[in-house]
């Protein structure tokens, strides 16, 4: 086979991949633009005969679909922001800092990692209900301030800074502070938008633990919402669609936009250390 000709199949089969990836979601945002009603016919159609923004409308001027992404966008951001404080923190001191008991620690760490996180769900809503907590933002965000994978993350890539530069830092009498602020966080930044992304992306994709804390609609975020309109419009394909880009396009746009930093970060961080 020519180099030509291998290129050419190459390039088929990754074109092919492609559009069967993308085409569920390509329908999806077809769909929404539909009349009630049409993409229930057979065979369904590609594209809409008329297009109307009708369901968007009913959305958010009868859905509460506004409300919802209110929630979502506050709940993913405190959580991407108390995340980023944690995780961060935490993986510079198991990298660079000394102290009783690092080693043994962080290896207790990994090992939570194997645990599945629906076996800590009952004991962890039972202790927010005793403090108050549940149906409420704080129930949400708090047990997503910091993850066994972010501070792995941070560790791995905190590990390739050298031990010198920290040194003189502390010859010149900053304290571990001002080293954290002002010499390790920018060296960071590669690691920190990966994290951002990594925070932002499972919150706002969450559905499970805030279906077992929220109790009350109005706290509701995209996904819970979502699941809300599904039983209430169960035959409305085109509403359901509509909702569906609404939950899925903002995420998918900031993905798009700074995947090249997230692979970066996620790259770098393997091979430190």
């Amino acid at each position: 086979m020519s180099p030509r000709l291998a290129r050419a199949l190459i390039h088929g089969l990754l074109i092919g991949g492609t559009l069967v990836a993308l085409f569920p979601l390509l329908w999806m945002l077809s769909v929404s633009f539909m009349p009630p009603g049409a993409a229930s016919a057979l065979p369904p159609p590609l594209w809409p005969a008329h297009a109307t923004l009708g369901n968007y409308r009913l959305l958010f001027l009868r859905a509460g679909m506004g409300r919802y992404l209110l929630n979502s966008l506050l709940v993913a951001s405190a959580i991407t922001l108390l995340s980023l404080a944690c995780n961060l923190m935490a993986g510079y001191a198991f990298a660079k800092l000394r102290f009783a008991g690092r080693e043994r620690l962080f290896r207790a760490l990994l090992g939570a990692l194997v645990i599945p996180a629906q076996v800590a769900m009952l004991p962890l809503f039972l202790l927010l209900k005793t403090i108050g907590l549940v149906d409420s933002y704080a129930g949400v965000i708090m047990p997503a301030m910091a993850s066994v994978f972010g501070i792995f993350l941070v560790r791995q890539y905190a590990r390739g800074i050298p031990d010198e530069l920290l040194e003189a830092a502390r010859l010149d009498g900053a304290g571990e502070w001002r080293i954290f602020s002002q010499i390790v966080l920018p060296l960071l930044k590669p690691v920190m938008v990966t994290l951002a992304i990594f925070s932002f992306l499972a919150a706002w994709n969450d559905f499970m633990w805030p279906l077992i804390v929220l109790t009350g609609q109005g706290h509701y975020t995209l996904p819970l919402g979502l699941a809300s309109l599904a039983r209430e419009h169960a035959q409305d394909t085109e509403l359901m669609m509509a909702g569906s880009v609404i939950t899925v396009l903002p995420v998918l746009l900031l993905f798009l936009a700074m995947q090249r930093y997230y692979l970066e970060g996620l790259l770098l961080g393997s091979v430190k250390g």
